[in-house]
Order: structure tokens, then C-alpha cells, then sequence
């Protein structure tokens, strides 16, 4: 009888294990990425143009970004925002503050705490933090504060959870250990465990989530050229 409920415990502990690396595997299939060295890449957050309107699209951001940055080699949308396409978060452009950090409390992803903020500094160097973790100094050049956070200190979001229904095309940000940045987006919909699962298989610690639905990426390298989109806040990566 012993031996009987240790095969059924042992035979349940390998479909554990063996569901979730299909989901893991299922998950890298439905994901393109872009990994970013930004002491080599030029990675720069763009919201309005010369004349002060928002870009809204991929198309326009590679237009203006084009004619002051050089080829852009990756794009996506980069926070979410309000209906005037305003950051709903905080927002540094070129190191000046231009929306202040968001501590309040309320409905939908972004209050989903912990939420998180993902920035570059002067150094160019990436970073994704908690809100409550994240501190402003001189040295931060670009910063977009979004969430939930996908991963915190290598364990997933406690609220998401495997098999969740919840789908959509979804898109973050990832720091990788020797400090290159993981941008990814999901092809199919997927729910916020297995997108975070991804981050966590890729060897990342930390994790923000951008934003999901709306989500859209323009990376020529891997034919994937959508220029579309209605957002606020934009990531471009560009050659100079």
C-alpha cells in the first residue's frame, strides 16, 4: 500500500513538472524578442515631436526618430498611458522629469503592486525596479513606470496565476544577468504567468510589464515590421 501511494505521488509530482515546462516551451514559441546591449544600442524613450504632439505610432516614431538617431533597429510601445496619451506613470526624458512617479492605488494592471519602473542612466545601463524601490537621481536619462511587475527578484508576481484564462497580446522588459536588456512581446494571446515565465526562463530577475492588448513591435531583424499603434510613451533603439 505504501509503495502504491508513493508511485501515485511520484507519477503526480512528474505531470507537475512535465505541464509546466510544456507551458514554458509553449510560451517561448508565442514570444519575440530583442536583446539589447545599451553600451552598444542607443535605447531612448520617445513621447512627443518638435512640435509638441505625441507620435502615437510606430510609423511616425520612425520617421522623427530617423532624421535625429539614426536607423531604428527595434520599437515598441513603452507604458501605459491616458486617454490624452499622457504617461499614467512616471516619465524622464533626457533626464528631465516630465510625470511624476504614480504611488496612488487603483483599478487595472498598472495598480497591480507591485508595479514597477524600467530606466536607462547616463552610463547606459538598464534597470527595472519596484516603485517603491525606485529613487530619482541626476543620473537617470529615460525612465517609464508601468506595471504589474513581471518579476521580482527572480520569483513571478504572486497575483498571476498558471492557467489563467486572462489572454492577450502582451509586451515588458527584462534585465538579463551580465546587464543587456530583454525586450519581449507575445505573437498569440498569453496570460501574465506564462509571459512571466518566459522572462524567468530567459534568466531574468527582474521584470516590468509595458502593456498588453494594444501592444505592437517594429524589429525589421526578425520581419516583424508593424508601424501602428495609438500610444503615449514609446521605446525606439536606434544606431546612434
Amino acid at each position: 500500500m505504501r509503495s502504491l501511494s508513493f508511485r501515485l505521488i511520484f507519477l503526480a509530482a512528474i505531470f507537475i513538472v512535465i505541464t509546466g515546462l510544456n507551458s514554458i516551451t509553449s510560451a517561448n514559441q508565442k514570444i519575440v524578442y530583442h536583446i539589447s546591449d545599451p553600451a552598444i544600442e542607443h535605447i531612448r524613450f520617445f513621447w512627443k515631436d518638435d512640435n509638441n504632439k505625441p507620435l502615437l505610432s510606430l510609423a511616425n516614431l520612425k520617421s522623427w526618430a530617423e532624421k535625429k538617431h539614426g536607423t531604428l533597429i527595434m520599437a515598441m510601445n513603452g507604458g501605459m498611458y491616458q486617454q490624452d496619451h499622457s504617461p499614467l506613470g512616471l516619465y524622464i526624458e533626457n533626464g528631465n522629469t516630465i510625470h511624476r512617479l504614480n504611488e496612488s492605488s487603483g483599478y487595472g494592471n498598472f495598480y497591480l503592486k507591485p508595479n514597477g519602473v524600467f530606466y536607462i542612466t547616463k552610463d547606459r545601463k538598464g534597470f527595472v525596479c519596484k516603485t517603491d524601490a525606485f529613487k530619482l537621481n541626476q543620473q537617470i536619462e529615460f525612465a517609464t513606470q508601468s506595471g504589474p511587475m513581471l518579476l521580482v527578484d527572480g520569483k513571478i508576481h504572486p497575483e498571476f496565476r498558471m492557467g489563467s484564462k486572462n489572454l492577450n497580446i502582451r509586451n515588458g522588459v527584462g534585465i538579463l544577468p551580465d546587464g543587456k536588456v530583454l525586450f519581449a512581446i507575445s505573437t498569440e494571446p498569453i496570460n501574465l504567468f506564462d509571459f512571466a515565465s518566459y522572462f524567468l526562463d530567459m534568466g531574468c530577475k527582474d521584470a516590468l510589464y509595458l502593456d498588453g492588448s494594444v501592444s505592437r513591435i517594429y524589429m525589421p531583424s526578425k520581419n516583424q515590421m508593424d508601424l501602428e499603434g495609438d500610444f503615449g510613451v514609446m521605446i525606439g533603439i536606434t544606431t546612434k
